[in-house]
């Protein structure tokens, strides 16, 4: 059997991963996501170690994941992104250079964060990339509740990355947004040539399937609701909480947005997204965003998908897994097929 990889995100909802196999033609083993009790994490930061680790047990085992390896992806609105120009240097140099580059420019101590940087391109001595900070303290709770359910996190990789990676088997060239508009956070991404060139990460307030389900379950006696599990197999009719759509090309979106009061989130998040490309446009020599791809739970949201559409001059559609690689398990769907686009990414990350 080849070998495979996992990509696994923690949200406040629950915790989903992909496994990928790592042969020159890579399918999808496997997928499943396991639903958070309330105020086990937010903003993809662990408040309840025990309960994560919890539902990561449930999630191998029920989704049948072969490796006990991982790379996490982070998506939280705390962690900062920005551009940064470094002299080339050696690679190990770089890293021990950072640190005393951008103190000023974090906003905890420097000895308290963790420091990446993608490069992008290089002029001359000049390195151009971007610069990725988290609070170590977040971090390392993640990883300390795979370790808890006996998962190794054998790399941590920012979720925007682990996005554009997807997003670059679908459009390898030219510039393309690819957003992801999840329940509680949307990622906007913005790819040259399949290189992340721009990355914004902000707050988003949609009525999703999963915000409905955590609802419903702060209402519901204890224990109900808890759970739920969607993968590959193990779909049961009665718990199934995620709705279908279309597939991948023609997905239907949905929601229960009935009000003008409602619509307000909805008007808010195409407004995000579309300053947002604005302001890559303004860019000194920027060049046109040919494309926007849509994913992630909240573009299945009511007037999302059409209002985005209205507001922008180029081509909109969504993105679902299934359109980045072969699926060795039947296809999944609903919301699920949008929000796992992020996390096969993270597992690419391991492509050979």
């Amino acid at each position: 059997m080849a070998k495979s990889h996992v990509g696994v995100e923690i949200t406040e909802e629950s915790v989903r991963a992909v496994e990928v196999s790592l042969d020159r033609q890579p399918q999808v083993l496997a997928y499943g996501e396991v639903v958070l009790p309330p105020d086990a994490a937010h903003d993809s930061e662990v408040l309840d170690q025990g309960a994560v680790a919890v539902a990561i047990r449930q999630l191998w085992n029920l989704a049948k994941i072969g490796s006990k390896s991982a790379t996490l992806g982070i998506a939280s609105r705390r962690v900062l992104v920005r551009e940064h120009t470094t002299t080339a240097m050696a690679p190990e140099l770089l890293r021990q250079a950072l640190p005393f580059q951008v103190q000023d420019l974090l906003p905890v101590p420097v000895a308290q964060a963790v420091l990446d940087y993608y490069p992008i391109s290089q002029q001359g001595d000049q390195l151009h990339g971007l610069l990725v900070a988290a609070v170590s303290e977040t971090i390392e709770s993640m990883i300390a509740s795979f370790a808890r359910a006996k998962i190794r996190v054998d790399g941590v990789d920012l979720g925007a990355f682990g996005l554009a990676r997807a997003a670059a088997r679908v459009v390898p060239e030219g510039t393309a947004a690819v957003v992801h508009i999840g329940d509680h956070t949307t990622q906007i991404v913005i790819l040259r040539d399949g290189i992340p060139d721009f990355v914004r990460i902000t707050p988003v307030d949609l009525e999703t399937v999963a915000v409905r389900r955590r609802a419903a379950q702060m209402v519901a006696p204890d224990g109900a609701g808890d759970g739920t599990f969607v993968a590959a197999g193990a779909l049961d009719p009665a718990r199934l909480v995620v709705a279908d759509l279309a597939g991948a090309a023609g997905i239907v979106p949905h929601g229960a947005l009935r009000s003008d009061t409602a619509l307000r989130p909805v008007a808010d998040v195409i407004g995000r997204i579309r300053s947002t490309l604005s302001f890559y446009a303004n860019r000194p020599a920027a060049p046109p965003v040919g494309q926007v791809l849509l994913c992630g739970a909240g573009s299945a949201v009511d007037g999302v998908l059409a209002g985005l559409a209205e507001s922008v001059e180029v081509p909109v559609r969504m993105l679902g897994i299934a359109d980045l690689l072969p699926m060795r398990v039947p296809e999944p769907t609903g919301e699920l097929a949008l929000n796992l686009v992020s996390t096969l990414g993270l597992a690419l990350g391991k492509e050979r």
